[in-house]
């Protein structure tokens, strides 16, 4: 049975860090970059398009350009940080491509300006990678298969399990309790969520976790022309199953995606052996990631945009969207599970 995490999931991973992302001037940024690195920088800020988190380009004053990441206050605790990093610099010291946090004038990679933390890349240029034939397929199943033989070795001890028990559940918990479903859908939203809960939770029992991407979709992949894939971004890496970096890079649902599946665990299976049987968690992942999303956009409610960036939240019309969809969900598990027994 997979390993639990017996922490409670906000104290896991929060942190009680105060900070404010409105105190984030361009000369605030500068001046901590500066302080952290020992290096002089021109003045330059240019924000990059990112919600969660607040990045900057920035230029030194030899001209090279990196890359300021303030993460969220109140998202990660400093020890979660650091676990995302120690995977990412293993896996740059095994020649994984992966863009790693630069050591800081500490020799850390983890600083802090106003109570916010925050970490410096290097930049690097690539566009999204678009897969357009079978190989393209092999190839991603090969490089995450390296990621995961690094991210097989040691656990992630401050970042949380990918189990419908850790998450799903404190999900669904934070929705209803929080009455962020509107009365007249609640009960609805209610039913098909524990209905979904009671079905996948069995099929986690009996896999390995392992420190993963945890958010590998088509746009943390870039293509650099002269040097292949690169993995990008891995803030939201966990421990879990390792079929949860490969599902969502999927064309579709996984009856519809058969031969691009077969394709990325033929590649994958060059390096590292891949468990059949982690299939049927798919669809469960699916769902359960529908219901994470929800659970995340609760929790923007008191950022200043969140009216403009979720304008249609508080709608009948968008929730009865959502349990459509999340019983449509139920269905397409229910069916692939009987294919698959």
């Amino acid at each position: 049975m997979a390993k639990k995490n017996t922490s409670d999931k906000k104290t896991a991973v929060k942190s009680r860090s105060c900070g404010n992302f409105t105190a984030l001037t361009p000369d605030v940024i500068v001046s901590a970059v500066e302080k952290a690195t020992g290096r002089t920088l021109a003045g330059f800020t240019h924000p990059l398009n990112s919600y969660i988190n607040r990045v900057y380009e920035l230029q030194t004053a030899d001209r090279e350009r990196i890359i300021a990441k303030f993460y969220r206050p109140g998202r990660w605790t400093k020890k979660a940080i650091l676990d995302e990093h120690d995977f990412v610099l293993e896996c740059e010291a095994e020649e994984i491509p992966v863009v790693a946090p630069s050591k800081l004038k500490d020799g850390k990679t983890v600083g802090e300006v106003d109570g916010i933390f925050f970490a410096v890349y290097p930049k690097r240029h690539g566009r999204i990678w678009e897969q357009t034939s079978e190989d393209d397929w092999k190839r991603l199943g090969r490089v995450i298969a390296r990621a995961h033989i690094v991210g097989s070795r040691k656990e992630a001890k401050h970042r949380m399990q990918l189990h419908p028990e850790e998450t799903t559940s404190v999900d669904i918990a934070q929705l209803i309790d929080g009455n962020h479903v509107p009365l007249r859908y609640r009960e609805s939203f209610a039913v098909v969520s524990d209905q979904l809960l009671e079905l996948i939770l069995p099929l986690f029992d009996n896999f390995e976790y392992i420190r993963i991407h945890g958010d590998c979709h088509s746009k943390n992949i870039l293509h650099r022309p002269d040097e292949g894939l690169l993995l990008i971004d891995f803030d939201d890496m966990l421990m879990g199953p390792p079929v949860q970096d490969m599902w969502m890079l999927l064309p579709g649902h996984v009856l519809d995606s058969q031969m691009e599946l077969d394709l990325m665990i033929k590649g994958y299976n060059e390096f590292r052996e891949f468990d059949d049987r982690s299939k049927i968690l798919i669809e469960p992942l699916r769902a359960m990631r529908m219901l994470y999303f929800l659970d995340w956009i609760s929790r923007q409610k008191e950022d200043p945009c969140f009216s403009a960036n979720f304008p249609n939240w508080s709608n009948d019309s968008y929730w009865s969207d959502q349990v459509r969809e999340l019983n449509q969900q139920l269905q397409n598990i229910r069916e692939y599970i009987a294919q698959m027994t």
